[in-house]
């Protein structure tokens, strides 16, 4: 039964959780934004989400739902169409047989539960769920997947052969096209899914189109084989790339806006055995840059980095493979140094984030703007600070290095495991020992691990062969109560939601820069490990799956080398002050 009409501030006066004072003050802001009651009691603070989501209960008798521990019917879903569904706040979370059971954010909204019973091909009873959770549960089931597949099917109709496809026509100004519509599907379905790339991979019999989601790849196969080389033609126009040029990889960006975020796309092709393979970075510029606070660095660290950045000299290192989190760590540094007394020049390839005062510059190799070449010409540009995207040879780590004994803060990127190898790796690209010894301050290496689920968190017990690695880090890791996700709808069945930064901080001591100049990397290894406050990244991470936040799975991939690991386990490193609760999720950063 629909519930009765109700004037809702009147109830809560009745109820005595609000007064009238207050309900008036309500009205009032209600008449000049035309915002529902609800909403703005809440926002003023009037009421809590969770004490009015309690009232309608009470009030309309319909049930409470939680959807993130509720069994939806991804069929029943399908029944109202996703624009509907999120213009009128409501989901299908159920086919009863007689009934739909539909939930609601405001129930006591009578013209929209009209329109609802009048689009539904049953009868409706409503539950009440918070706004929050229905806008997750809208990006988590209305995924694009069946979307895609209806506009690629329409695509190979039009082109029963990929030969067939004219090249040389204009599409680029045809926003309606097919191949357009499919593209957009695509960028849409991977912003709700947070994806950091988009791999778009023609193979013998389809086409796979694959999302990088908290680090891990998630496959969705096309049948239509044949569309693949309309995908990529309209990829690189978008890109500006050379629609012409199938033999050799290509690079390129572009800007996409989805569902009110701008994105910036980073595209790249490569030819492969069956065409042309492309993927793309997606990179947020509406979500903002991380603060380093909001990296998950624990506290005691971040202080103590913070205490590096204001040196006036001196070169520090963020280390780690691709998608490590690195330019995220390092943006945060610079946005933290970005003042108007303080000249800043960035030497990038590409240039992910544009900042406001500081001069980027972009390397193009083709015509001999390379990290050296433009490293040379920025120390003559009198700056304070210079960030280099990557110290990729020996050129560019010496005159990194010699611009940092001459006044000024060099921070950079070096693809390396961890910090002890950081350093060693410069002397491998042929830096002199005595001028990485003077110029190195500091080096930060990182990793990106997945976090529990927290709606499906349940206890866990290693495997054998799992202890034996744990025991390497830790001997009483027997008696940890280890966790991790059972799988649920809110995680997708993956057991993780999200992903928190694990870091490991190296500053230089005197027996480490000794052995630097002595180019003894045993030597360098073994005072590192011996240094107070150096805690490997395994160990950092053992923490974590500790105190209940990743799993064991997670921990494992960080065990490297374990006969090097110091054998006192760390404490607790004051992790839980300075933990942010997804961290990373903006590509390489």
């Amino acid at each position: 039964m629909k519930p009765a009409k109700i004037r809702l501030g009147d109830l809560l006066v009745q109820e005595s959780i609000i007064s009238e004072g207050q309900l008036q003050q309500a009205l009032s802001a209600q008449k000049q934004s035309g915002r529902k009651l609800g909403y703005i009691l809440a926002e003023l603070g009037m009421v809590s989400e969770q004490q009015m989501l309690g009232f309608l209960s009470r009030h309309l008798n319909v049930p409470l739902i939680d959807i993130s521990q509720y069994r939806v019917s991804p069929d029943a879903v399908k029944l109202l169409p996703e624009v509907q569904a999120r213009r009128h706040r409501a989901l299908v979370i159920d086919d009863k047989g007689s009934h739909l059971l539909v939930a609601m954010s405001d129930p006591a909204d009578l013209a929209t539960v009209d329109t609802l019973s009048a689009m539904l091909p049953k009868e409706i009873k409503l539950a009440v769920v918070s706004e929050s959770q229905l806008f997750e549960a809208f990006d988590q089931f209305y995924r694009r997947t069946h979307e895609i597949a209806s506009f690629a099917h329409e695509l190979a109709e039009e082109y029963q052969d990929e030969n067939e496809f004219d090249f040389t026509s204009g599409i680029e100004g045809e926003q309606d096209t097919t191949v357009a519509r499919l593209l957009q599907s695509i960028f849409e379905d991977a912003v709700q899914a947070k994806a950091s790339d988009i791999h778009i991979e023609p193979d013998v019999s389809a086409l796979r189109i694959r999302q990088r989601v908290d680090g891990v790849l998630q496959e969705h196969v096309i049948n239509e084989r044949n569309i693949a080389s309309a995908l990529v033609l309209r990829l690189k126009l978008m890109s500006g790339l050379d629609i012409s040029e199938k033999r050799l990889p290509q690079d390129g960006r572009t800007q996409i806006r989805v569902k009110g975020h701008q994105i910036d796309v980073r595209v790249s092709t490569m030819p492969v055995q069956n065409g042309e393979s492309v993927v793309m970075r997606l990179l947020d510029q509406s979500a903002g840059l991380l603060t380093l606070e909001q990296t998950g660095m624990p506290a005691l660290m971040l202080k103590r980095f913070r205490s590096l950045l204001t040196r006036p000299h001196g070169m520090i290192l963020v280390t780690g493979p691709t998608g490590s989190g690195k330019t995220t760590t390092l943006y945060g540094a610079l946005s933290e140094l970005n003042q108007a007394q303080v000249k800043i020049i960035t030497v990038e390839d590409p240039v992910e984030y544009r900042l406001p005062r500081i001069n980027q510059v972009q390397v193009n190799g083709k015509i001999g703007l390379t990290f050296s070449n433009v490293l040379r010409t920025t120390l003559r540009q009198d700056p304070d600070i210079i960030m280099v995207g990557e110290m990729r040879d020996q050129e560019t780590v010496e005159i990194g290095l010699r611009g940092s004994l001459t006044g000024h803060l060099v921070l950079s990127t070096l693809h390396t495991n961890d910090a002890i190898s950081s350093a060693i790796r410069l002397l491998d690209m042929g830096a002199p020992g005595y001028l990485v010894a003077s110029s190195l301050r500091a080096i930060i290496a990182q990793r990106l691990v997945r976090r529990i689920c927290d709606k499906c968190k349940t206890s866990y017990q290693p495997l054998k062969d799992e202890l034996v690695w744990l025991r390497q880090l830790d001997n009483d890791v027997a008696s940890i109560h280890f966790q991790h996700g059972a799988g649920c709808q809110s995680c997708n069945g993956t057991g993780y939601r999200g992903r928190i930064g694990v870091f490991e901080l190296l500053e230089m001591t005197e027996g480490m820069m000794t052995a630097l100049k002595n180019a003894d990397t045993a030597e360098f290894a073994d005072a590192a490990l011996k240094s107070p406050g150096y805690a490997p990244l395994a160990k950092v991470a053992l923490t974590y799956a500790k105190m209940g936040m990743t799993t064991v799975e997670e921990v494992l991939k960080l065990v490297e080398l374990v006969s090097e690991i110091v054998d006192e386990p760390i404490t607790e490193y004051e992790l839980v002050d300075g933990l942010i609760p997804d961290a990373g999720e903006q590509g390489d950063g």
